[in-house]
């Protein structure tokens, strides 16, 4: 048995025990076949490809057994594959459905058709691959897009490589789209070619299969292996890959530098439409192609696989500018830029104009998803963290396959009427259709000072569940590791980052921004929350007391509402501070000199940035809170003894004490200060600014007006 030493080029996998474990479950070991497919982007992109397998089952009308396929259903991915993402059906219904069948240019009809074939009313929707899978004898099939075998099918002998390479025993299907025709290919070609092993379909991919799950397993790997093992023998033998280098890269640093530098002047040019997430990487094998002599030529003509440039739109734009362009005048770069942009519309607008058709849907969004910047990396921009993250997955997949097939032979890119009709299929118009309406705050970034724990922590979960980007920070390492575990689990790697953050150290303030633009792209919403309190009577204050209260409070909020908004103008629109204050800011109480003069600066001092800002389109505003006790920082250090001795209460007497005072009798939570910045942040507010929000269950004394 194959070990995973055997595999040069791909993972093997598979665990003996954890299958024999399955006990022979036909569909469960279908799963575990494609979670481990789907663990090695070599294999498939995400989202990309599909798996089946054939059981017999017993038909619930008949009692009598009926063989029943189960294939990854539309929109899945077969990493994550559980059996909820699965459609089955009724092979023999879905094969009779050749008799219905009136050509290729209704073949859309037939998608609809799929649904009077379902097996099991639990299925996820089929997909169009359904009728590969079916037309095919195979009790498991794999149908993947490894960037090997890619390769060698956008090459522009790829059938010639393919019966060379595998003697005969790899079929070939030229280029057509998936669907019905595409089914009927398939099994033609296995018709004409009884015994082969697999078939590669041009510019697209790859189809295998095997008896049992872990013959098709080993079956994908040896031929995937064997693809990438021919290109290697080449590219060992070329004197320079992609024509070599024209431009050198910087060190890492210097690339890290440049792309903060840039992402929010290029997150503004392509928010032109809808405000974008974005994605930056220099991993070694963008470097490679965007570096060099051929990235001219191959980079406009744009991507082969039809899940790549689904992603990653028909071509990218590659930005003009020297690896160690100065960047620190920013209007100037945004002069330099502007007219490549408007080219990359111009340029996608003409593209649709002339290949779209009577019944095409209206155009998107005609921005750039990928730009490359040679010596640097490449940045990807998308509705949100994941689809911009997946985008430059896919397309380091096509760089993948350019070097793969110009090494062989001559890459080819899908003819461009080809490409538009994948792009504004009327098939893929109905899936966007049915995507969920985006939340309030998709397409923003906010970091929230301070976000680890108490006011912070309920200000980003309600953030981010309303469709944000959070950058969680905190200066307590512990905090920030349970905070971390916690977004994790209930939102995932795509919507928050994390970062140690001092407000009173302006390179950890500098740090935390610049890990936000790397990871996001810019920065929306700053919230200033971060703080601590200190109760002391005027003779027991000391001066360090004072120091560390108007460093922490009021230089904190100015140093970090400063470089966030240095950030919000390169984007160039607008954005929001808000600032956790406090009624004590308004309120005159006793042994408070240094806490309540403290929040009296972050409230005029909001007050002044609102004024100056407001020609930015930046929006500051301020919510007041009272006596937050969940999770807070501001019960430690004493306060809370403090308070309870001023009040001339026990500490435990404090939340009574608080809530009955108020005119609503009201304790105050977390989530109740992150429901009031969301209010001014959701877009209902959106030409409010220099406003001051109470939320402290009602204390007259704490009216602003």
């Amino acid at each position: 048995m194959p070990v995973t030493a055997t595999f040069k080029h791909v993972s093997y996998l598979w665990d003996d025990a954890k299958a024999a474990a399955l006990g022979g479950d036909e569909v469960a070991l279908l799963i575990y076949r494609s979670n481990l497919l789907g663990a090695d982007l070599r294999l498939t992109n995400y989202g990309g490809g599909n798996t089946s397998c054939k059981t017999i089952e017993k038909d619930p009308l008949t009692g009598e057994d009926t063989e029943v396929m189960w294939v990854k259903g539309s929109g899945g991915d077969i990493g994550t594959l559980t059996k909820s993402g699965l459609a089955g059906l009724y092979v023999e219904r879905l094969r009779n459905l050749k008799n219905v069948y009136r050509g290729l240019e209704h073949e859309d009809e037939m998608v609809e058709l799929f649904n009077h074939c379902i097996f099991d009313l639990k299925s996820k929707a089929p997909s169009i691959d359904t009728p590969l899978h079916g037309f095919l004898p195979f009790k498991h099939i794999d149908h993947l897009h490894p960037d090997a075998a890619i390769a060698i099918a956008a090459a522009k002998d790829g059938k010639r490589i393919t019966e060379e390479l595998f003697s005969g025993t790899i079929g070939w299907v030229d280029w057509q789209r998936p669907g019905f025709e595409l089914g009927l290919q398939l099994k033609e070609c296995l018709d004409q070619n009884p015994g082969i092993r697999g078939i590669m379909l041009g510019s697209h991919g790859l189809f295998t299969w095997g008896d049992t799950a872990y013959e098709c397993y080993m079956n994908s790997l040896e031929v995937i292996e064997r693809c990438a093992d021919y290109i290697e023998s080449f590219i060992y033998k070329q004197p320079a890959v992609f024509g070599g280098a024209r431009v050198q890269s910087l060190s890492k640093d210097g690339r890290l530098s440049q792309a903060v530098a840039l992402a929010p002047v290029l997150r503004g040019l392509c928010s032109s439409y809808t405000k974008m997430i974005g994605h930056f990487t220099d991993d070694d094998r963008v470097l490679e192609f965007i570096n060099s002599n051929d990235l001219d030529r191959l980079a406009p003509m744009g991507t082969s696989c039809p899940d790549h440039f689904l992603r990653t739109k028909i071509s990218p734009l590659v930005l003009e500018l020297s690896p160690d362009e100065d960047l620190s005048d920013v209007q100037k770069i945004k002069e330099r830029l502007g007219p490549s942009f408007q080219a990359y519309r111009a340029m996608y607008g003409d593209y649709y104009l002339k290949h779209k058709h009577g019944n095409s849907p209206a155009i998107r969004d005609a921005n750039p998803v990928i730009i490359l910047y040679p010596g640097v990396g490449m940045f990807s921009f998308a509705k949100d963290k994941a689809t911009a993250r997946i985008a430059s997955e896919f397309y380091t997949n096509a760089i993948n396959v350019m070097r793969g097939a110009e090494a062989i032979s001559e890459y080819t890119s899908l003819p461009r009427q080809e490409a538009f009709d994948i792009e504004y299929w009327l098939l893929e118009e109905a899936k966007l259709s049915r995507m969920p309406k985006p939340k309030p705050l998709s397409g923003r970034i906010a970091l929230i000072t301070g976000s680890a724990g108490g006011i912070g922590k309920a200000i980003a979960k309600k953030f981010a569940e309303e469709g944000a980007c959070v950058i969680i920070n905190d200066n307590n390492p512990q905090r920030l590791e349970e905070a971390k575990g916690e977004f994790q689990k209930s939102f995932g790697k795509d919507v928050f980052t994390t970062d140690i953050l001092d407000v009173t150290k302006e390179d950890t303030i500098q740090q935390t921004i610049n890990s936000c633009v790397l990871y996001f792209g810019g920065v929306d919403i700053i919230v200033n929350n971060a703080g601590l309190s200190i109760s002391k009577t005027i003779e027991d204050h000391t001066s360090e007391d004072w120091d560390l209260l108007y460093n922490v409070l009021v230089k904190g909020q100015f140093c970090v509402t400063q470089k966030g908004v240095e950030i919000m103008r390169k984007q160039g629109f607008g954005g929001d501070v808000l600032n956790i204050v406090s009624k004590n800011a308004l309120v005159s109480g006793p042994n408070n000199a240094g806490y309540g003069s403290a929040k009296a600066a972050q409230l005029h001092l909001s007050r002044l940035n609102a004024a100056e800002l407001g020609k930015d389109k930046i929006r500051v505003n301020v919510v007041n809170p009272d006596a937050v006790i969940s999770g807070s920082n501001i019960w430690s250090n004493g306060w809370a003894a403090g308070r309870a001795k001023a009040y001339g209460i026990t500490v435990e007497e404090l939340p009574a004490y608080y809530a009955n005072r108020t005119l609503l009798g009201e304790i105050i939570e977390p989530e109740d200060i992150a429901a009031a910045c969301f209010a001014f942040v959701g877009g209902l507010l959106r030409k409010s600014t220099g406003n001051v929000l109470n939320v402290d269950g009602g204390v007259a004394t704490a009216f602003v007006r």
